[in-house]
């Protein structure tokens, strides 16, 4: 097998790579990996179809919900939906290759989405990197069971589910509290305004019992990532995968071309 040769945009590539290992010297072999890893799958990010990096666990079950994210864009005409988990590795022993191919795939995707049910593993890193430039403006996030509630601000319907399920699965509450508790909560949400049906709530619940799977919890510092992007309307709060499925449409579509390439142009 031939050596793969240094592609035409080696330089702005190199200069991403660079930064992702700290500008240190890299080895000829090295070098040829990481050509062989652009040559292969970066032709994919360039080419007509708008390309969507998806972020998350790659645990069971929290993978089939980065499935499901990919299978509802792969049904648009013109869109391409990837986990960096299928790609080609890179077969290197000395280098920091996660950083080396993710930085190479946020920067050359239209898109990042990234899913979230929980504080820990690979996925929390990921949500640091892509809160800041050079990704932000290009970054959706999608947490599972995020609210930014305050005892007065049931502004959403998502709000009131999220307060309903930590209610519901509180250790310390007993199953008739827990019911007042949640009655009171959808009173107040509805004397404020909001239009939320008990019932709704309530299969919400039990839908979450039936799976086994407590609310997902967030560390202060994950609660306000999310809620920078909520504050730029990139932020998809979900409960149940159908929910997830339902807000990928929330998405940029594959055409027109995104808004942060023009601007990177200017």
């Amino acid at each position: 097998m031939t050596d793969p040769s240094p592609p035409p945009e080696a330089g702005d590539i190199m200069t991403v790579v660079h930064e992702a290992v700290g500008g240190i010297e890299l080895e000829p072999a090295e070098k040829r990996e990481i050509w062989r890893f652009t040559k292969r799958e970066l032709p994919y990010l360039w080419s007509q179809r708008t390309s969507y990096f998806i972020l998350g666990s790659y645990r069971d079950p929290y993978i089939r919900r980065l499935r499901a994210v990919q299978n509802e864009l792969a049904k648009q005409l013109g869109a391409y939906p990837f986990i960096m988990g299928d790609l080609l590795e890179l077969p290197t022993d000395r280098l920091n290759t996660f950083d080396i191919m993710f930085s190479l795939l946020a920067t050359y995707s239209d898109y990042i989405v990234g899913v979230f049910e929980k504080e820990s593993g690979g996925e929390a890193p990921e949500l640091g990197e892509i809160d800041d430039q050079p990704y932000f403006d290009k970054s959706y996030v999608f947490p599972r069971d995020y609210a930014w509630v305050t005892d007065d601000n049931l502004k959403s319907d998502q709000h009131v589910v999220q307060a309903a399920l930590e209610i519901a699965f509180a250790d310390d509450l007993s199953e008739d509290e827990a019911q007042s508790k949640i009655e009171s909560l959808v009173n107040r949400a509805q004397d404020s305004g909001l239009d939320i049906d008990e019932q709704a709530v309530w299969s919400s619940i039990d839908d979450r019992a039936d799976e086994g799977a407590e609310p997902a919890t967030y560390s202060w510092v994950h609660l306000n990532k999310f809620r920078k992007f909520e504050l730029h309307d990139r932020c998809f709060p979900w409960t149940t995968e159908g929910e997830l499925r339902t807000m990928v449409d929330e998405l940029p579509t594959p055409t027109p071309r995104p808004e942060w390439e023009a601007s990177e142009d200017q």
